[in-house]
């Protein structure tokens, strides 16, 4: 029996990095895909994460931004600054002021997910949205309008999702301005902030219920259903061999916990979530041997860091090499989002090696 039916996980996730030239649009190539939801932080000079989607789109020339270490409404950065297109094999940039995306000489971390364009209407909740789903991969992005009622959201999968991340778009203050995050290892009844270090919350914005194979349920909170204004929530559901949304407990030790994905890790994105602690991202592109040490965080606009001897990433899993509480404290649990370089056994029963 095949274990995967994703053998090339680069055709669905993606890093490109690059080294921006300061021109008014530099076009990148090289992602094997068109992103339909861009990440993109500066590495050696502090500026926000700014995120992207296909589904949001643009206004004008550029397309709207949100900053996964802010709580403000979604912006077009003005001039040049900011993503111009989402192109076949990659995506355009530009840069007047904003160190976040083609300063001369700056280095660039992006991380791309495909989806489906710009998505259609998916009336399966009792809230209407706008879903550009991949099934084959797991992935939805979903726009909808609040309403302030107890409402379900249609996500387009097909299958129930393990993570469930949700901004509105409108909002500038109050309890809309932070991103929500649930996610099947932390309590229903509980969220986490992506753009905040707090320990998981008792919040009521999901309606202490986990998604269902076709939809997700939400309160009448202004954090994902203020009446008359829109959000984005990014959904995702394991795919064997290309994915995994777990849990791990740290050791504190050099010979860390191991953690089995049953593939290669590409991307991996971490947090202890019951203390403060950021969100921690890795990828197989900043570093490409072992020990896995550059680091960048979602909740901060901070350079990238790479001085402890951090993570390995295996041929099945991950292994942590360091006792620091923000990943591998004694005790403490953890919860974390995977995308592979390659399946442990594909469907072609190709192996994959460590690296």
């Amino acid at each position: 029996m095949a274990y995967t039916t994703i053998n090339k996980s680069t055709d669905y996730f993606n890093t490109k990095l690059f080294t921006g030239n300061g021109s008014t649009t530099q076009a990148i190539t090289g992602v094997g895909f068109q992103p339909d939801w861009f990440w993109i932080k500066c590495r050696n000079e502090a500026a926000d994460n700014q995120l992207s989607d296909a589904v949001r789109g643009k206004s004008g020339s550029l397309y709207y931004q949100l900053q996964s270490n802010g709580t403000g409404p979604q912006v077009v950065q003005g001039d040049n600054d900011g993503v111009h297109s989402l192109d076949s094999d990659g995506f355009t940039v530009g840069y007047t002021n904003s160190i976040a995306w083609n300063k001369s000489g700056n280095t660039y971390a992006t991380w791309n997910w495909k989806a489906n364009g710009s998505g259609s209407s998916n009336t399966d909740g009792t809230i209407t949205s706008t879903v550009s789903a991949n099934t084959t991969a797991g992935f939805s992005i979903v726009k909808y309008t609040g309403n302030a009622t107890n409402s379900t959201v249609g996500h387009g999968l097909g299958v129930t999702p393990q993570v469930v991340i949700v901004k509105n778009l409108d909002s500038s203050g109050g309890s809309a301005e932070h991103w929500r995050v649930q996610h099947h290892k932390v309590p229903a009844s509980k969220v986490l902030y992506l753009n905040k270090t707090d320990a998981e919350d008792n919040n009521g914005d999901f309606q202490s219920t986990y998604p269902g194979s076709s939809t997700f349920s939400i309160s009448s909170a202004d954090g994902c259903n203020k009446n008359g204004e829109a959000n984005i929530a990014y959904c995702f559901a394991e795919k064997t061999g290309y994915s995994k949304f777990g849990s791990y407990t740290g050791n504190s030790n050099t010979n860390g916990t191991f953690v089995y994905t049953g593939f290669k890790p590409a991307w991996l994105m971490m947090k202890r979530k019951e203390a403060v602690n950021s969100w921690y991202i890795f990828d197989n592109k900043r570093n490409l041997f072992n020990v896995t040490n550059s680091r960048l965080k979602a909740d901060d606009s901070v350079v990238e860091y790479s001085n402890l001897d951090t993570v390995d990433f295996l041929s099945n899993g991950f292994k942590f090499r360091e006792g620091n509480d923000a990943w591998n404290g004694s005790g403490n649990p953890y919860i974390y989002m995977a995308f592979a370089a390659a399946p442990l056994v594909g469907s072609n029963n190709v192996p994959c090696t460590a690296r």
